[in-house]
């Protein structure tokens, strides 16, 4: 008899109820769903009519990541549930039994034995761990004083052929001998471990304002920061600068501090260079408390090759959690690229995910090097022109699905937790919902957005800026995705590259920087940092980024110790004593970065509110457009100020909220009207029928004025 689903509304509704159909647990109904999904099914499809000649592959990655999720569900009932594996493997200890327990999967194992400080590291069957059935899990209890918080310890692993020390691929505390070099195991159970106040904290995400920082280099010092120092000092000045969320970089543990957390060995430890983990707790606790979300850039694209740090050849199996053919060394990072079409590398991936939330936590992720992931040719090499560019057979379905199934996993735990994709091919429905054909990120991160900058400031002087390119490069994205816009992130700030205040002012930072002894060129390169910044916050399409530092135009470049430098700390700091100089123009940078952000905070749902073009004049280098009650109104011309310049805005009474030209943001003050004045715009019979009249003002060169348009009581905005 053939099985009917016992809900009858339209098969176009089947993406929303497939989690009702996933539960039934009953193939036959599931198969029966899948065979009824169309491209009418999923709103990515209905909203864009030029992505019907692939709808078979949007379905097709959709059809997929569902049965897998099936398949992963089927003994646990949810991905959640299953996610857990942190809370089996690796190492545990149970109060009630008093009793250590450690468990490892290594499939290629004939023989483990534990060694630690607690035994001298030297064998014995004491310590021998015992191979559970035949799904390669290897397990060992030992009682309460076999082990003590802070010992040391690794796994001896044989397999036929060889054999190594390892550290437990869930270890969860990572520590590196000062001396030796050597990394190992630490046991981590302290007697009163960190306990969380504020447990019911969400983010704030209206709009999402992004402070990209890293614990290491986030210290005045030339030294590697700690979580304590960040917590103490930074913290402080994220919250004054108005940031409702901070995304640490290089939290999972990494053997070199250079590669900026990208190579990472350990995906559960916390790197211990900075801390203890119950300082990196405290950390995300004060900051939850600030009302600041904390955001982890996580890495999934890849691993370091390191064998015996890394899982590279954990038991002598190179394909235990990495591809076994030309797939498995990614071409251009030195790094090994994981199997996400193993069930086994999902769990630990998606158990990765979970636990971060969990028992830190962190309010959601940075995923990097998605582009990576999304091809098999991991982008390289490759221009996306055209939708084909996306679907031409060179996608990698076994890593969408991973995506997919991540970011469900964290939305189902973690309802408030926020993803963002690193990505910059731009495939369609990166950022929409999974229910819609998407693959679920919350935001995807405007890439191309820093890249034009630098191009333009590079290529073009100011007086060939066209404006009319500018605004189109800052608002051409999917409407149905949120982004993330930037001007620059680290990447801009490494060595070799060069951030916008120095492509802008170079080496004139180093002798005209001090209030009353600018040059023309500190004076240009102040008035374009505040308003490039500005023009890019102010036209996000859901939330913007800063690397730290950058809001105050933070010198030189990021060059981490290195053999080049003679390892030097000197360029691997922020210079925070620059900033707190009364003397430095730093200050007002700082201080238009910092009332900008608060401006935007101020309005209701800015980043979800339409952006309208008001006046655009290439010849000018003028440029106006309307937000919520924000009127911004930019002059890009470095040599013309406009007196009564004038043009159409709705009639209304204005104020003047933002002036880049006040001296307070370093500027002149060419612009003087009172805190209490209002401009309002001249009628014109010719558009009286509109509301609109004309607005006229005076605008001082490379100048940017924000103004707020005044409502009537019980009007509405």
């Amino acid at each position: 008899m053939k099985t009917q689903p016992q809900d009858k509304r339209a098969f176009a509704g089947f993406p929303k109820l497939a989690n009702r159909v996933l539960a039934t647990r009953d193939e036959e109904i599931i198969r029966y769903w899948m065979d009824k999904l169309k491209p009418n099914s999923f709103r990515l499809l209905r909203s864009d009519p030029y992505l019907a000649p692939y709808s078979d592959a949007i379905i097709g990655r959709y059809k997929y990541q569902f049965w897998k999720e099936h398949e992963l569900t089927k003994d646990s009932g949810s991905l959640s549930e299953m996610a857990s594996g942190y809370n089996y493997f690796g190492l545990h200890f149970d109060k009630s039994a008093q009793t250590w327990t450690l468990r490892e999967w290594a499939p290629n194992a004939t023989k483990i034995v534990l060694i630690g400080t607690f035994n001298g590291w030297q064998e014995s069957d004491e310590y021998a761990m015992t191979r559970l059935g035949d799904n390669g899990v290897w397990e060992i209890v030992l009682p309460a004083d076999k082990m003590h918080h802070e010992d040391l310890y690794k796994l001896k692993i044989y397999w036929n052929g060889g054999e190594g020390e390892r550290i437990p691929s869930y270890a969860d505390r990572v520590v590196q001998d000062e001396q030796t070099k050597i990394f190992s195991a630490q046991v981590w159970a302290p007697e009163r471990p960190y306990r969380f106040r504020n447990k019911m904290f969400k983010p704030s995400v209206d709009p999402l304002f992004i402070y990209e920082c890293h614990i290491g280099m986030a210290t005045q010092e030339e030294k590697v920061g700690t979580y304590e120092e960040f917590r103490v000092n930074v913290l402080p000045r994220v919250r004054r600068l108005g940031y409702t969320a901070i995304q640490i970089m290089a939290i999972q543990e990494h053997p070199y501090y250079g590669s900026f957390g990208y190579h990472v060995s350990n995906f559960f430890a916390a790197s211990s260079r900075f801390g203890t983990p119950d300082e990196l707790k405290h950390l995300i606790d004060d900051a939850h408390g600030m009302g600041i979300a904390v955001i982890m850039d996580i890495v999934h694209s890849h691993a370091v090759k390191n064998e015996v740090e890394g899982l590279g050849n954990f038991c002598g199996q190179p394909d235990q959690y990495f591809y076994g053919d030309g797939r498995r060394e990614h071409p251009a990072w030195d790094s090994l690229c994981f199997n996400y079409a193993s069930n086994e590398v999902l769990h630990f991936l998606l158990s990765n995910c979970k636990y971060w939330l969990d028992v830190y936590n962190f309010d959601g992720f940075r995923f990097d090097g998605v582009t990576s992931m999304l091809y098999r040719n991991h982008g390289l090499g490759q221009d996306f022109t055209g939708y084909g560019d996306y679907y031409n057979g060179n996608q990698d379905g076994d890593a969408i699905c991973y995506l997919t199934l991540a970011n469900k996993l964290i939305h189902e735990f973690k309802p408030s937790a926020i993803t963002i994709a690193e990505e910059m091919s731009g495939m369609p429905g990166l950022a929409a919902p999974i229910e819609d054909g998407g693959i679920g990120f919350d935001y995807r991160l405007a890439m191309g957005i820093p890249d034009y900058w630098i191009k333009l400031l590079k290529e073009k002087r100011d007086e060939d800026w066209n404006t009319t390119d500018i605004f189109w490069k800052l608002t051409d994205h999917r409407r149905d995705e949120k982004t993330i816009s930037y001007v620059e992130s680290h990447d801009q700030a490494l060595v070799g590259d060069k951030t916008v205040i120095f492509r802008l002012i170079d080496s004139d930072m180093y002798w005209h920087f001090r209030i009353g002894d600018e040059n023309l060129a500190v004076h240009r390169g102040i008035a374009l940092h505040k308003m490039i910044r500005l023009i890019t916050m102010a036209t996000m399409g859901g939330g913007y980024l800063n690397f730290m530092g950058n809001e105050f135009g933070h010198p030189e470049w990021i060059d981490f110790p290195r053999e080049g430098n003679g390892w030097s700390y000197k360029y691997a700091r922020r210079q925070w004593d620059l900033l707190d100089r009364d003397d430095l123009n730093y200050k007002f940078l700082n201080q238009w970065d910092c009332d900008a952000v608060h401006l935007l905070q101020s309005v209701h749902k800015y980043s979800e509110s339409p952006i309208i073009p008001i006046w655009d004049n290439r010849g000018d280098h003028v440029i106006a457009f309307e937000r919520r009650r924000l009127l911004f109104v930019f002059n890009f011309d470095g040599q013309r100020s406009f007196t009564d310049y004038g043009f159409l805005c709705r009639m209304a009474d204005y104020k003047l909220v933002l002036n880049s030209d006040d001296p307070k943001y370093g500027g002149f003050g060419n612009v003087k009207i009172g805190e209490d004045e209002v401009y309002r715009p001249q009628p014109d019979p010719m558009y009286e029928a509109d509301g609109k009249g004309w607005l006229k003002l005076y605008i001082p060169a490379r100048s940017v004025l924000v103004f707020k348009r005044m409502v009537s009581d019980g009007e509405k905005d």
